[in-house]
């Protein structure tokens, strides 16, 4: 299957929730081209849930690479969510994770974009 990619907003955070593989060619292109877009659009809060992400490539991970720098240069932030299986493996291997937040839980993603300090009203 190739790579799907649905967008939804919580608060002032874009998540994207990708499904499939993110390896070289289309579907390579597909996220670096829809990532892209939304920094050009001003999206500077980006969470990348990698659940049912089934295999990522050099292409993918040049494309999330890409994406944390240009968003760490403006003052905002990209994170990871759920990488799983082989996903998980490469980002270890690869040692991603050392630079990039990755998170096990999107309620906790989604908090570490609020400032430290910063309490949700019951």
């Amino acid at each position: 299957m190739g790579l799907q990619i649905s967008i939804r907003e919580s608060a002032d955070v874009t998540i994207l929730d990708l499904q499939g593989k993110a390896t070289i060619g289309v579907d390579g292109d597909l996220l670096s081209v829809q990532l892209k877009k939304l920094v050009a659009k001003g999206v500077r809060k980006l969470l990348l849930n990698l659940e049912d992400v089934t295999q990522l490539d050099s292409s993918g991970i040049s494309a999330v690479v890409g994406t944390y720098v240009s968003l760490s240069r403006q003052g905002g932030s990209l994170k990871l969510l759920c990488p799983g299986g082989r996903v998980h493996d490469v980002l270890r291997v690869i040692r991603l994770a050392d630079f990039i937040p990755t998170f096990e839980n999107e309620t906790q993603a989604l908090a570490s974009f609020r400032p430290q300090g910063y309490a949700a009203k019951p």
